[in-house]
């Protein structure tokens, strides 16, 4: 079965499209393959799988993490939710810009985002569960978060009163973030992206 990929307004976010076969059955598709995702240029190495369920108008984020990095490969199993990745890297071209993206149980998209952005969703359904791949292990001591609602970003969330973790009501200004000496460990560098098969 074939994984395509599609070009988003940021070169290195990408949208992971499965193949889906259908019969009176249900569905199958495969949502992870090594060989297609190092062909297509997205990382193959994943070392933990998260998985979290959240009530109607939840949202979670920005976060991010400096040590180890960490992309991610999120998806959403049930429900609906509003996918966000922000870049926050020093020196890019779309440092502070923003991809949003309804993902769903049925359009079974997931959405690629590698470290140096910030991700985050809101949920859109009565509840939603979203699971993700990372490229680095959890650590608490190196990990951040920007304010789901910086002025600078203006970020469209389709949620009016969103639902906050105390962490997150706290959380920083994309500004303060680049003024901290942690904000080095995000740097641009010009590579060649995955390349689109849409």
């Amino acid at each position: 079965m074939q994984i395509a990929i599609q070009d988003t307004a940021i070169d290195a976010v990408k949208i992971i499209v499965p193949e889906i076969f259908k019969d009176d059955r249900g569905f199958f598709m495969e949502v992870y393959r090594e060989d297609q995702f190092l062909e297509l240029g997205i990382p193959a190495h994943f070392v933990q799988f998260n998985h979290s369920g959240s009530v109607k108008n939840t949202l979670r984020g920005l976060h991010f993490q400096w040590d180890p990095p960490m992309g991610k490969l999120m998806r959403v199993t049930r429900g609906k939710a509003f996918m966000v990745a922000v870049d926050i890297r020093k020196g890019s071209p779309t440092i502070g810009k923003w991809v949003g993206i309804e993902a769903s149980e049925d359009n079974r998209i997931s959405i690629w985002a590698p470290a140096g952005f910030a991700r985050g969703f809101g949920v859109l359904s009565d509840y939603a569960e979203i699971q993700y791949l990372t490229t680095g292990i959890y650590n608490g001591e190196c990990e951040s978060g920007i304010r789901w609602n910086d002025p600078d970003l203006g970020i469209d969330w389709p949620i009016a009163t969103p639902i906050l973790s105390e962490k997150d009501k706290a959380a920083q200004t994309l500004a303060e973030w680049l003024a901290t000496e942690h904000s080095d460990h995000f740097s641009y560098q010009r590579h060649n992206p995955p390349r689109s098969t849409a």
